[in-house]
């Protein structure tokens, strides 16, 4: 990570968001919000990161950090 943004790696691409950030507003650690999402921690490290995942995996995050899917946006900026 670079100033705040996220770097592209080979591994995918770059989708910027705001996740860690509303996790840890929430005061929620990588594992309890990884339980609540039914996702691992890996997966939600990697989201955080930047790094593309499914739709399914998105609406699992937003929906554990107790967000309606119509605040995506909050969570997940379009492209």
């Amino acid at each position: 990570m670079v100033a705040g943004h996220p770097v592209q790696t080979a591994e995918g691409r770059v989708e910027p968001n705001n996740a860690r950030k509303i996790r840890e507003g929430l005061l929620l650690s990588k594992a309890e919000l990884a339980r609540r999402a039914g996702i691992s921690v890996l997966t939600l490290n990697r989201v955080e990161k930047g790094m593309s995942c499914r739709m399914d995996t998105k609406r699992k995050i937003i929906l554990a950090l107790g967000l309606q899917l119509t605040d995506r946006d909050k969570v997940f900026s379009n492209p």
